[in-house]
């Protein structure tokens, strides 16, 4: 699982709010690399804990050439499981049920009664569409007079 499926994981138990889950896991990530940062241990129940360690200058080998190189020292984090965090992994123990988002309560929309328009504003609109319809119906009649002329003088000519 990798953070973006982790916040993804993480969201409905924020509201489906993955901007939140996501602050949520980075505060406590980020509070536990602080602590470490300063030499305090972190421990988390049922979990693990989390130290840093020095590791010690040392010797070591070069796998290429065989050649004996000197390693310097370091700090390291190191996790220790817990012991129920072991017994979960080894299945001497059974993992409770996840915990469940909580339930989304969905208010339904209130209906609002709606005042009608006045009648006179319809009217009004009817009235340049009934005047535009009636200055098309000439145009209409004169089309259809000039096409039955030419067929008409087409007609006469055979003739």
């Amino acid at each position: 699982m990798n953070k973006a499926q982790f916040i993804a994981y993480l969201a409905p138990h924020f509201g489906d709010s993955k901007k939140e889950a996501a602050r949520a896991i980075d505060i406590v990530f980020d509070s536990i690399v602080r602590n470490i940062s300063k030499g305090e241990d972190v421990m988390i129940n049922d979990f693990g804990k989390f130290k840093k360690v020095d590791r010690a200058a040392r010797k070591g080998r070069n796998p290429f050439t065989g050649e004996t190189i000197q390693i310097k020292a370091s700090k390291k984090v190191r996790f220790l499981p817990a012991k129920a965090l072991k017994e979960v992994i080894s299945g001497a123990r059974k993992l409770e049920a996840a915990p469940k988002p909580p339930v989304k309560v969905v208010a339904k929309p209130v209906v609002k009664a709606v005042a009608k328009k006045p009648a006179a504003k319809k009217a009004v609109a009817k009235k340049p569409a009934a005047k535009k319809a009636a200055a098309k119906k000439p145009a209409a009649k004169k089309a259809v007079k000039k096409v039955v002329k030419k067929a008409v003088k087409k007609v006469a000519k055979k003739k």
